[in-house]
């Protein structure tokens, strides 16, 4: 096979006008479809179909519906003033109907319809008057020539200037241009499942017999979906194994300064903690680069096992460094681990976008002489001046937050270092395998012994003074409390105005200095301030946005109000929550809701009350939401399928993950019979990349 695309595909990638029916014109009105060559028609598969197999009679319709019935003409009737309709009454053996035709010429309709001859009607009956008639017949044509019409009629999505009859016309033309491929799927998993080959598959999904062929689960669609999958995982698995090749410096630690720090906590590990500790150590002890994702819920001690493998890459003589997407991440990162590096006998630093001058300076040179072994910020990490003695570990926190590139750039700033990623936001295993494909996981799925639930209610808003005077007790009690405000659309500007009418009117109720404000458009050195006072405990009440969603870490906060509760996802709810429960007390999280709520909101709001596990919400929350909004549509890198479905069909995703993986384990280089085919699918589902990433070919 020569190194670009195999020629059975080219008729496949030719220009769209080359299909019968499609001009300039009607090419350009299905790029509104995301079509721009044949190949993309084959993946635009019907939504929906029309049924047109013959009935023996009107009566056995259920009006509105499709019918398709022969019929005797009997008579024709003209319009009975300007406007009004033509009436061709027709008779089936047994009832007599009009066929209804505005606007027909009458010589036209006595051609098509003569009086005496028999027809084949299909078309939309309704019933008018107390009378079921058929308006505007799609098809009529003698009974002789009714093998021309389809049992079942694909319907398929349009954009403006193209109709249905050109859109099948245009995919017949395409379907023609279908070559036989070799088999690029595990057999043993086609065999089993009953799937028809690739271009069976095309040719089935195309021409549905029935309703049934149009679900996910139908045979053709199900292999087709498959397919995208199994291009996808590829895809990521090669990177994935393109990755293990890089070559890494093996980071071996003593265990001495980690010994220190484990010895200095009043609590052991959990074991999902010693596991993925273990995990990371094993990649880092390694020749290749670790490329791993460490995923944990709410309070299940990620930071720990991030400051262990930091000291592991200490102990071999480097240093780490950790990003985090915001200033007020990084500073609590800095709280935590400031004890945590004085148990450990080294020094850490903490780089921001506001550092300048001397104190910037004598950073840079810390971090450029290597007595600073381990450093936290922002994007500043990556910065042209930032200079480190020997980066050995990047850790990137949030990793939804950034983008690839900035990944990348901290990753560029050692000799290979080693890139560890975490995220705070339990991810569906489906959305996992199809974002994160190319990475190891570990996932922390303990908890630290000590944690307490916390009681979570729905109320009301109308009960908000309610709300209010309660918290007046508890802040009379010695308790701190968050109040988060609502996410209105996605104006910082808006939020800002909701956070500081919330703060005005608490403070006046409440007590000048016992309330702070924190919203994302603060200057860095206010936010730090109000939030210096909440952890100190001179306020007790922080008003804010969901700035405070990830990170913020204050033990003696035990109540959480969050506003406008319906309007915010599963999973931010749980990290906002997340936010209390973290000390001795009991703590309460009160999600303030205003009527009417919708089924989704209500269903939302619900699993927030019967559950704590992250996991489980958002599994729950890809269910009611889909996978764009659960990720961020705009910051999801999540892959655009077709056919495929990642949250109805996350079992087939998995398949495919293992049979990607299986496949390149044996034939790394896909240059066997079946890595041949598979390279073939990959050209087909244009990725190309991946092909130039392997080593030959």
């Amino acid at each position: 096979m020569s190194k670009g695309r195999p020629e059975i595909l080219f008729p496949l990638f030719g220009d769209l006008t080359g299909l019968p029916g499609i001009g300039e014109k009607s090419a350009a009105a299905l790029e509104g479809l995301h079509v721009t060559r044949p190949v993309d028609l084959l993946f635009t598969l019907p939504g929906q179909g029309i049924d047109r197999r013959l009935l023996g009679g009107i009566s056995e319709v259920v009006p509105p519906a499709v019918a398709t019935l022969k019929v005797t003409v009997l008579s024709h009737k003209a319009p009975s003033a300007r406007g009004r309709p033509t009436r061709v009454m027709v008779d089936d053996g047994e009832t007599s109907f009009p066929l209804v035709f505005f606007h027909a010429r009458g010589d036209w309709l006595q051609r098509q319809l003569p009086v005496g001859a028999e027809r084949i009607v299909s078309g939309k009956v309704e019933a008018f008057d107390h009378q079921v008639q058929m308006i505007h017949p799609d098809y009529m044509f003698p009974p002789e020539e009714a093998a021309d019409l389809p049992r079942f009629e694909p319907i398929y999505p349009l954009a403006a200037g193209l109709s249905q009859k050109q859109m099948r016309k245009a995919v017949g033309g395409a379907l023609d241009r279908v070559p036989e491929t070799q088999e690029w799927a595990d057999p043993s998993i086609v065999a089993r499942e009953g799937w028809p080959a690739w271009a069976e598959a095309v040719r089935a999904a195309h021409h549905p017999d029935r309703l049934a062929d149009l679900s996910a689960d139908a045979p053709a669609r199900q292999r087709l979906a498959y397919d995208e999958f199994l291009a996808h995982q590829l895809t990521l698995a090669i990177a994935r194994t393109k990755i293990r090749r890089a070559k890494g410096r093996p980071s071996v630690g003593s265990g001495i300064l980690s010994d220190r720090v484990l010895k200095s906590l009043p609590y052991s590990p959990t074991g999902a903690q010693t596991r993925a500790l273990e995990e990371i150590r094993a990649d880092m002890a390694g020749p290749a680069r670790m490329n791993r994702l460490l995923q944990g819920d709410v309070g299940s001690g990620k930071t720990l096992v991030a400051m262990l493998a930091m000291l592991t890459a200490v102990e071999a003589g480097g240093q780490a460094a950790m990003m985090a997407p915001t200033e007020i991440l990084a500073r609590q990162h800095l709280e935590a681990l400031t004890p945590l590096a004085a148990a450990a006998g080294i020094g850490i630093e903490v780089l921001t976008g506001r550092d300048s001058g001397a104190v910037r300076g004598r950073k840079l040179a810390a971090l450029a002489d290597g007595s600073a072994q381990i450093v936290l910020g922002t994007h500043a990490l990556f910065q042209d001046d930032v200079r480190f003695a020997d980066l050995r570990l990047a850790i990137i926190d949030e990793q939804h937050r950034f983008g690839v590139r900035q990944r990348m750039d901290l990753g560029a700033k050692g000799v290979a270092p080693d890139v560890l990623v975490m995220t705070a936001t339990p991810i569906p295993r489906s959305l996992t395998l199809a974002q994160f494909g190319d990475m190891d996981i570990s996932v922390l799925d303990e908890k630290p012994p000590g944690r307490k639930p916390v009681d979570t209610a729905l109320v009301n808003a109308a009960r908000l003074d309610e709300v209010i005077d309660r918290l007046a007790r508890a802040l009379d009690a010695g308790q701190r409390a968050y109040w988060v405000c609502p996410l209105v659309a996605e104006s910082e500007t808006l939020e800002k105005t909701a956070a500081e009418e919330r703060f005005r009117m608490l403070r006046a109720r409440l007590g000048e200095g016992r309330v702070a404000l924190v919203h994302g458009q603060m200057k860095p050195a206010d936010k730090d301030a109000a939030m210096a006072d909440f952890v100190d405990g001179r306020a007790q009440l922080l008003v804010a946005t969901t700035v405070i969603e990830v990170g913020v870490n204050v033990p003696e906060a035990t109540i959480m109000v969050i506003e406008d509760a319906q309007g915010f996802g599963l999973a931010q709810l749980h990290q906002l929550r997340g936010r209390v429960g973290r000390g001795a007390e009991k703590s309460t999280c009160l999600l303030l809701y205003d009527e009417p709520l919708s089924d989704t909101a209500r269903a939302r709001l619900s699993i927030m009350r019967e559950t704590e596990d992250g996991f489980r919400i958002a599994e729950e929350d890809l269910r009611l939401r889909g996978a764009g909004d659960v990720l961020g549509v705009a910051q999801s890198g999540l892959p655009r399928f077709r056919v495929a479905d990642m949250e109805a069909q996350p079992g087939l995703m998995e398949m495919a993950r293992d049979d990607a993986r299986l496949l390149l384990s044996r034939d790394p280089d896909l240059t066997g019979p079946r890595g041949q085919a598979a390279r073939v699918l990959l050209y087909l589902l244009d990725k190309d990349r991946s092909i130039a990433l392997l080593s030959v070919g």
